[in-house]
């Protein structure tokens, strides 16, 4: 089993930490909680379960941060920032969710500490770590704790982000979220989860859950980063790059055509101060640009631009520096073709190129451009969005679908509405008129309702369509049934279109909450409402948050000129109970992906569609553009632009409460 390094032992032993309670009120020092491990200034990461029993009543309960080498081995006090438990009552925590985010109250400036180096490749590590932390100081009248450490050997890869150690090694109480070292790359790769009751052994989390921490992820890699990118020498004199190069050094030859340890930290700490990529698919769209292909066995999430950096890789040990430099200067230039400054990145891209006496191969760096499907949209005035229309600015037709009651498949009467808001006329603003109507019979399977619609909604639509944009249609229909493919429908003799296109691609297509009828003066959704309406810039959500079960209090605190966006049908699942939350806190505006995953984990193409619904948002001048802007989208796909295909099956919500839906009693009644 290869020995750790003296000095990065050392370095490792200096980021280690333990917590313990703020308010002790007995003799002596408080009993330890657990271990943990800095990973940036003043954040340090542990295990959930370490924390749990001490916060779940109070999260906001301050504690404290103790280690040798912080503070004078003097506790400072912290608090819990993120945690990833999804159940609070389980008794066992899974792997993936057994992870928290700590940070030290005040500014990290104020307590020098060392911070371990975290691998960038996603890596689910097996073979020999190095595990740190700390445990009880039994020798000690009063309650204490000291520095352990121990060679420990991984020999099973649960799923996810499970580990488990090999059973010869016994962990004692307290080293709970403390770090796992590879000794081969000099990288912390995980934490020491559990040991086995009456056994030797336990069980482990790799460092790759971090990502699960979404928003947070990236703030503190960003921070880890650029605190290593200053070559620090904190406590040991000594720092991890410095060791990581010594490593290389003992096994091959680091010639400038080699991308070294010390070429890593300098990109890293360069990408952290870049905008953000947004979702993943720039990420990775970049990288089998670079690679030709994604590497196999590469984690899914990818939040940072470090996270591709770490898919560069072949193995662990750096590869050849043309392929680093060619995705540096990739992701330069997307970061420079969206108004960002990527000019510190490429000064040194080129100053690293010019080490490289490769010259011939330089061409691979200086030419690269990026994929068609990365390049803004530079639109134009052809392209000019027409607003949805609000109270008194034009007439909509609606088309509510009202389901048959205890009947399997779901079978749907419909009545055709007309609200002439704002037409000049023999209609005031506000009036509505019943155009059609079918409530005979046992209703309409949803194949059928496109014959059964075809003439008396084509009449409608044909008579309010002038000589503008084609008149707004509005789906009114339960949120179960949220997934019928309404803007897929095509009449081949619809309005004056006359082409046999979907409606999608035809005109503004929006679905309404056939249920927010029956509350039209829902506070939530008119508060929700006036600011959306109100706002110049809008952002995407993705609900539910990855690899998490839809939670009430998220859509009840998500900012109200955001917009939730589902990678999944809205109508099963997780997407079903996302939908019924989102509805209940009043969002009025929603994207969803109709026939997208209902229980598994996301996948590519998820990450696609998030990445393409953030471009789509940030093309948008106001949330009344958005239906407009989405046609132009299926417009393109059906003329062949293949880089659209991501918002096929992109559904949209647009429930203006300005805009109720005709009540209730305006419905057939019952046959008895």
């Amino acid at each position: 089993m290869p020995e750790p390094a003296p000095r990065l032992d050392a370095l490792a032993q200096a980021a280690t930490v333990h917590l313990l309670a703020a308010d002790h009120d007995g003799a002596g020092e408080a009993p330890m909680w657990g271990s943990g491990f800095f990973v940036a200034p003043g954040w340090v990461l542990t295990c959930a379960h370490v924390l749990r029993p001490h916060l779940l009543r109070d999260r906001e309960r301050p504690f404290a941060v103790r280690g040798a080498d912080l503070n004078d081995g003097i506790p400072v006090e912290a608090r819990l920032a993120h945690w990833l438990l999804s159940d609070h009552e389980r008794s066992l925590v899974p792997p993936d969710e057994d992870l928290a985010l700590v940070r030290l109250l005040g500014d990290p400036a104020d307590h020098e500490h060392e911070c371990v180096w975290l691998a960038d490749r996603a890596v689910r590590p097996f073979g020999a770590v190095v595990a740190y932390g700390y445990r009880p100081d039994e020798n000690e009248a009063s309650a204490g704790a000291k520095p352990w450490s121990a060679d420990a050997e991984i020999n099973v890869r649960d799923d996810g982000a499970g580990l488990r150690f090999k059973p010869d090694i016994a962990f004692p109480k307290g080293v709970s979220g403390g770090p796992l070292l590879d000794p081969r790359t000099g990288a912390v790769v995980g934490l020491i989860k559990s040991r086995r009751r009456e056994r030797d052994g336990g069980m482990a989390v790799a460092t790759l859950a971090l990502r699960r921490f979404g928003a947070a992820y990236r703030e503190v890699t960003a921070a880890h980063d650029r605190w290593h990118g200053t070559a620090p020498r904190v406590i040991t004199g000594d720092n991890w790059i410095d060791e990581q190069q010594r490593l290389l050094g003992a096994g091959r030859h680091a010639g400038p055509e080699l991308w070294t340890p010390k070429d890593r930290r300098t990109a890293l700490a360069l990408l952290a101060r870049l905008p953000d990529p947004g979702a993943a698919p720039s990420v990775a769209k970049i990288v089998r640009k670079v690679r030709g292909r994604r590497p196999a066995g590469a984690a899914p999430a990818l939040l940072t631009w470090r996270d591709g950096h770490g898919l560069l890789y072949d193995g662990a040990l750096p590869e050849d520096a043309l392929t680093f430099l060619h995705y540096l200067r990739l992701v330069a230039a997307y970061v420079r073709s969206r108004g960002g400054d990527a000019e510190r990145l490429e000064a040194w891209v080129a100053e690293r190129l010019g080490e490289d006496d490769r010259t011939h191969l330089h061409a691979l760096v200086t030419d690269a451009r990026l994929p068609d499907e990365l390049r803004p949209d530079p639109g134009g005035p052809d392209r000019v969005a027409v607003p949805y229309p609000g109270p008194g600015e034009g007439p909509t037709v609606t088309v509510l679908l009202d389901p048959v009651i205890s009947v399997t498949p779901a079978r749907f009467h419909w009545q055709i509405w007309v609200n002439h808001s704002g037409q000049e006329g023999e209609f005031e603003h506000g009036d509505t008129e019943m155009a059609a109507e079918d409530y005979s019979g046992e209703g309409f399977l949803p194949a059928e309702l496109v014959q059964a619609l075809r003439a008396p909604l084509g009449r409608t639509l044909h008579r309010l369509d002038g000589e503008g944009a084609p008149v707004p249609l509005e789906f009114a229909l339960p949120a179960e049934h949220f997934d019928t493919q309404v803007h897929r429908w095509q009449f081949d003799d619809m309005a004056k279109l006359y082409a046999a296109e979907h409606l999608g691609t035809q005109r503004r297509v929006v679905l309404r909450d056939l249920a927010r009828r029956a509350d039209p003066d829902n506070p939530d959704w008119h508060e929700r409402w006036k600011a959306i309406a109100a706002a110049r810039e809008l952002a995407p959500a993705r609900v539910p948050e990855r690899d998490s079960r839809p939670q009430a209090r998220h859509f009840q605190k998500l900012p109200h000129t955001v917009i939730p966006v589902m990678c999944r049908p809205a109508g099963r699942g997780a997407g079903r109970d996302a939908m019924r939350l989102a509805l209940g806190s009043g969002h009025g505006v929603m994207l969803w992906h109709i026939e997208g995953h209902a229980t598994r984990g996301c996948q590519e193409s998820c990450e696609d569609l998030h990445a393409g619904v953030e471009r789509l948002l940030g093309a948008v001048g106001s949330v009344a553009e958005l239906p407009d802007v989405l046609r132009h989208v299926r417009q393109d796909i059906s003329s062949g632009r293949s880089d659209r295909r991501w918002a096929e099956p992109l559904a949209l919500l647009y429930d203006d409460p300005r805009r109720p839906l005709p009540p209730e009693d305006t419905m057939p009644a019952d046959s008895p």
